[in-house]
């Protein structure tokens, strides 16, 4: 391709717009680009404003070269003097932008491989949005895609049309992704950078785990049940606090299922690794902190409402249960709750009395056998 005629670019616009069901305007426009990037390489200098016009109607290009008017030209490139600006435009004045005209036939090879580069860069990131736009409606919901490739910090995932990303913090903690395998994954958000846009994907959040109780629980679509609240370190434990809108359901229960089939069935999404506790939501903030604490058996709890704090009194065989592995479990019920949560060790209560006169009886008896053997 040593040379791009513009015939022929009028031509390729309405082509490459059927073949990549893009907007004629969207490829007319990247097309354009391509013509000033191509017209900069044979004829300008690389900080140039160039645009260019192409028309369709007759196969011809225009392209316009921007120029500050200045009283003191530093560079021909980007300014233009009084006099000269005022040939162009008569009545020209300083700090204006004038643009100056120049008729386009055809390119050098040099400049006809910029063209093309332009071209299918444009289009790719083109395409992309276009796609992207499709997914905007799908942002909050679960979709089946298959691992494409596993980097170090990502993980690319084809969902079909598009294509997305799982970054570290959005991944199950010890989960494995093989190539070729086919996950569910949530779609977080579309973000938008230099690098074009990009869609964010999760399977680490605690929506991925409402969404796949979703699927499990038709109880919640009838509204018999909800997800209150949900706190969940991804790869190994998730807490879900649930209630009942109609008396005599009992909330747990339904979200276990029978013979835990419910619960079961979003552990093989997730992973056997990740822990799942399911407890009651209770309006009453202190029931709800002992729920949420489960399996520790709480004794009492105090609760500071205006710092959002509770101090939670357990029972010295049950502080480490409480505490949880590294933590956990309390850093767990805390989000669960909104209640910044401190553990500490009931009081002991002094050995009951009775206890201890039973104790003296029993003396007193052996005493008495002692006695009755000396006579």
């Amino acid at each position: 391709m040593d040379e791009i005629n513009i015939k022929q670019l009028t031509l390729a616009v309405r082509t490459i717009a059927e073949e990549k069901n893009l907007p004629e305007e969207t490829v007319l426009s990247v097309i354009e680009q391509a013509i000033a990037a191509a017209w900069r390489r044979d004829n300008g200098e690389r900080d140039q404003e160039v645009r260019s016009e192409l028309n369709m109607n007759d196969g011809t290009a225009n392209v316009y070269v921007a120029r500050e008017v200045v009283e003191e030209v530093g560079s021909d490139a980007v300014e233009i003097s009084l006099k000269d600006a005022r040939k162009v435009k008569k009545d020209a004045e300083i700090g204006d932008i004038i643009e100056e005209k120049h008729e386009v036939v055809s390119f050098g090879r040099v400049a006809a491989q910029t063209a093309k580069q332009v071209v299918l860069q444009r289009l790719r990131e083109a395409e992309r949005e276009v796609v992207l736009e499709e997914y905007e409606d799908k942002i909050g919901t679960v979709v089946n895609g298959t691992v494409q490739r596993v980097e170090p910090r990502v993980i690319r995932v084809e969902l079909g049309k598009a294509s997305g990303i799982i970054p570290q913090s959005e991944q199950i903690q010890g989960e494995f992704y093989n190539v070729g395998s086919r996950i569910k994954v949530f779609i977080k958000d579309i973000e938008r950078d230099n690098r074009g846009p990009q869609l964010i994907l999760s399977r680490g959040n605690e929506e991925f785990i409402a969404y796949l109780f979703r699927q499990e629980v038709p109880e919640l679509d009838t509204g018999a049940v909800e997800i209150k609240a949900i706190a969940r370190e991804a790869g190994r434990r998730t807490k879900l606090a649930v209630a009942s809108t109609v008396p005599g359901i009992d909330p747990v229960g339904t979200f276990v299922g029978g013979h835990g089939t419910r619960v079961q069935a979003v552990m093989n999404e997730i992973g056997d690794q990740e822990k799942i506790d399911i407890i009651t939501y209770d309006a009453n903030a202190e029931q709800f902190i002992k729920n949420a604490l489960s399996p520790a058996e709480v004794v009492k709890v105090v609760i500071n409402e205006q710092d959002k704090r509770a101090t939670v009194y357990v029972n010295e065989d049950q502080q480490s249960i409480a505490i949880g592995r590294a933590g956990q479990n309390v850093r767990l019920a805390s989000r669960l709750t909104g209640y910044e949560l401190d553990i500490e060790q009931a009081q002991t209560p002094a050995r009951p009395a009775a206890r201890a006169s039973k104790i003296d009886i029993e003396d007193s008896l052996l005493n008495a056998v002692e006695e009755s053997t000396k006579e």
